[in-house]
């Protein structure tokens, strides 16, 4: 059964690319994650999401390219919200919530005065991984596998800058700069992940797998495997029970990451009982 199952996935060639272009988004977005969840920055990508969706609405009422529009806008927003917790400005949640929804607004308001929600647009919103062509599939490849490079080159600091900021500074760390790394690493990996899982849903990606691998263990290095393939595991897991039920992908996948929190969280409870009851 499970056997044709896979036989019947993998005969179609944009389940394939489906496959190569989730996998890897869903490691980028798992490996972020840890170091967004753990900063308290996990709602960066819920903003950045509605943020990109706005970018992509102004793109398609110009005729312009998707990509060349979102990526920079949703870089210069990431640094921008980044400033804005750090200067005290605006309370973080506050900052994230004013972003997110104006741009959202400015978003819909574009779509309504133009030509309405056509294809694209709505590919965005809703996700569409099942509708890359090879072009998308090779962008997506080309700027992940960069992600990924990036991420372990800067590894150690960011590390140092995701537990102690004050010591990272105090040893001579730029913590702006590594800061800046973060924002423009995750505001790429959003706008990437969104014509997977669309803006309503790609926070998913960023936040379920580390809250889920926090539950479970607790040194950084740990948390970081864990993630990664608790993310992959559960988009796949995702694809085969959307295949197998005719139900959207992104929603699936999400349902699938909130049933492994859940179960993780059971065994953290489970864990921590047993532990009290033994001291």
């Amino acid at each position: 059964m499970i056997i044709d199952t896979v036989n019947a996935i993998f005969s179609y060639p944009f389940m394939m690319r489906a496959f190569v272009v989730g996998i890897l988004v869903s490691l980028c977005a798992a490996l972020l994650g840890v170091s967004l969840v753990m900063k308290r920055y996990s709602m960066i990508g819920d903003g950045l999401s509605h943020v990109g969706f706005g970018a992509l609405a102004a793109a398609a009422a110009l005729n312009a390219a998707p990509l060349s529009v979102a990526v920079p806008v949703c870089i210069v927003c990431a640094v921008f919200l980044l400033r804005l917790k750090d200067g005290s400005l605006v309370a973080g949640d506050s900052a994230i919530a004013i972003v997110s929804s104006s741009s959202l607004a400015i978003g819909i308001m574009i779509i309504s005065m133009s030509s309405g929600m056509n294809t694209d647009v709505y590919n965005y919103m809703f996700g569409s991984i099942l509708a890359l062509s090879y072009a998308d599939m090779a962008l997506c490849i080309a700027v992940s596998i960069l992600i990924l490079a990036v991420y372990i080159l800067f590894y150690n600091r960011i590390f140092s800058f995701t537990f102690d900021e004050v010591f990272a500074r105090a040893t001579g760390t730029n913590t702006g700069a590594y800061s800046i790394v973060l924002a423009v690493l995750t505001a790429v990996t959003i706008v990437i992940g969104m014509r997977m899982m669309g803006a309503l849903l790609i926070s998913s990606l960023v936040i379920f797998p580390a809250l889920t691998a926090i539950k479970i263990r607790k040194t950084y290095k740990k948390v970081i495997v864990i993630s990664a393939a608790v993310s992959v595991i559960c988009f796949v897991a995702g694809m085969f029970v959307s295949f197998n039920a005719e139900a959207p992908v992104g929603a699936s996948i999400v349902i699938v990451n909130l049933a492994v929190f859940a179960a993780a969280s059971l065994y953290s409870c489970v864990r921590k009982y047993f532990i009290q009851k033994r001291a």
